[in-house]
């Protein structure tokens, strides 16, 4: 084979027979001559097989055409040795930011801690979290640490293993406070409705309602706790006439003109007290709080979801069904919300490790009862299945308990 130029200039490579190619380009490659012959990383092709098909070997006009062979590329090794092709095929699996052996014995650990890597990154991918999954992957993760440590002799491996097991006490114990149930386990298992912290939250509202409300009898308290709640955040909360006639029953038209005339409560300038007792849920009264607006001072902070939980909370305890069927007044209704925001997970009043209960004189000033009217408020407590047994008030405590069936609204104390 020959290459060279033609009569007008142009390269050509001989082929056989004594037949020229045409269209052979100068560039990169050329052989003897200066001419160019297309490879499979030259443009216009990636592989043989997508060079055109005159250049193609076996064809026509390339029998007899010289032949280069393409060197394949080998894949760079990324630091560990392995190369990108094996890592991506997924050779390799990994927990915790390890690269777990393919030869690691035994067989057992090496599945553990392969499927253990899979669910911490499956539960990565959950869209709420569960605390209690999450502790036994802690869990998982300790023994199988441990064994690791124990085979190979890596102190590191070991001190993995002591972190995970604190991080599974640590997450259990997380759980158990956001329930409220003890860490051991004993005791009854019950669905809370307030979590520990938002029982916190639930008695600084109480404390802010005793302190602060501007009327001393038990129907403005009621509705100065309840009205509290919906406007927590921001002053300004929805209300209905069906709200405020369960809350007050017949005296709700009084309260409300109360709390109006002493600047208390706000209503916009178009709606009377009248109109607000008249509001239905499809078009509520909208109320402001005067000491909740945000250019005074603040007396708590929580977020949108905690506020509504509180206001739940209130709302179910002071319509309890048997409250009502016991026609129980506002004075009553306090004290069960009293009672309940100042109750441990296992029901007793009072704060852990306390004989005593809440003192006696402040669950008087918030319920607007003088403290040797709080016994007879207990009572119809119990008899509404309420407290448990007779509240004891001696000493200047109120002691007692919560009644199982209404454990799910203690506050965790």
């Amino acid at each position: 084979m020959n290459a060279g130029t033609g009569d007008r200039g142009e390269l050509f490579v001989d082929g056989i027979d004594g037949r020229r190619t045409d269209g052979v380009r100068p560039g990169r490659g050329a052989v003897t001559g200066g001419g160019t012959v297309l490879f499979s990383d030259a443009p216009g092709g990636g592989s043989p097989s997508a060079a055109p098909a005159s250049a193609r070997p076996g064809t026509a006009d390339t029998a007899g055409a010289a032949s280069v062979p393409h060197a394949r590329h080998t894949p760079r090794p990324r630091p560990g040795g392995a190369p990108a092709r094996a890592r991506r095929a997924g050779r390799w699996a990994k927990v915790a930011q390890r690269i777990v052996p393919d030869d690691l014995q035994p067989e057992v650990l090496r599945v553990e801690l392969t499927e253990l890597g899979d669910a911490f990154r499956a539960y990565q991918r959950r869209p709420e979290p569960d605390l209690a999954v999450l502790a036994g992957l802690h869990d998982r993760k300790a023994r199988a640490f441990a064994l690791w440590a124990d085979v190979t002799g890596d102190a590191s491996l070991r001190e993995e293993a002591d972190r995970a097991a604190a991080a599974a006490r640590t997450t259990r114990e997380m759980d158990a406070n956001r329930r409220g149930v003890p860490v051991d386990g004993e005791g009854p298992v019950v669905e809370r409705l307030l979590t520990r912290g938002q029982g916190v939250h639930a008695r600084n509202v109480l404390a802010h309602v005793r302190t602060g409300a501007p009327f001393p009898d038990a129907e403005p308290r009621l509705a100065v706790l309840m009205l509290t709640l919906r406007a927590a955040r921001t002053g300004t909360g929805n209300v209905t006439g069906q709200d405020l006639g369960g809350w007050l029953q017949g005296d709700a038209e009084r309260v409300l003109r109360e709390l109006v005339d002493v600047g208390w409560l706000l209503l916009p300038q178009d709606v009377t007290a009248d109109d607000a007792l008249m509001s239905r849920p499809e078009e509520p009264a909208q109320i402001t709080v005067s000491t909740l607006i945000p250019t005074q001072p603040r007396p708590f902070f929580f977020g949108k979801v905690t506020r509504a939980r509180l206001s739940g909370w209130a709302q179910k305890v002071v319509g309890d069904r048997k409250l009502r069927k016991k026609k129980a007044g506002a004075a009553t209704r306090l004290l069960a919300v009293y009672t309940a925001a100042h109750s441990r997970p296992d029901g007793c009043l009072g704060a852990a490790g306390e004989d005593a209960g809440p003192a006696l004189d402040e669950v008087a000033q918030f319920c607007g009862l003088r403290p040797e009217e709080v016994a007879g408020h207990a009572g119809l407590l119990v008899a509404a299945g309420w407290l448990a047994e007779d509240a004891d008030t001696t000493d200047g405590r109120l002691r007692g308990r919560l009644a199982e069936r209404v454990l799910p609204l203690s506050g965790l104390l």
